[in-house]
């Protein structure tokens, strides 16, 4: 049973920063990407970020030049740094995982609140 375990949420003032972290309880080898995702109230999962094995990453217009996503030095690691944030990035924070069988795996939610 493969687990993900995300930490770092919390409450911030607008302009201010946070770092999300993500840890998957399986071998590297066996990742094929891993994101983070967020859900605000009465809204649609939306994607935040993605990062292959390969590093290669892609984000969301909306957090473009503001979130950085980056693997760990283990590598079954994902981190999201999130700078000038907005109330708008109020949400439940997810981390998703993709094994190279295709299979997701998620995370249980971290919440994320930016008080303006």
């Amino acid at each position: 049973q493969v687990q993900l375990v995300e930490s770092g949420g919390g409450l911030v003032q607008a302009g201010g920063s946070l770092r999300l972290s993500c840890a998957a309880s399986i071998t590297p080898v066996f990742i094929n990407n891993m994101g983070w995702y967020r859900q605000a109230p009465g809204k649609q999962r939306e994607l935040v970020a993605t990062i292959t094995s390969g590093g290669s990453t892609h984000y969301a217009d909306s957090v473009k030049g503001r979130f950085t996503i980056s693997r760990g030095n283990a590598l079954n690691t994902v981190n999201l740094q999130m700078s000038s944030l907005k109330p708008e990035d109020t949400a439940v924070y997810y981390c998703k995982m993709v094994n190279r069988n295709f299979l997701d795996f998620w995370g249980q939610g971290t919440q994320v609140t930016v008080s303006s």
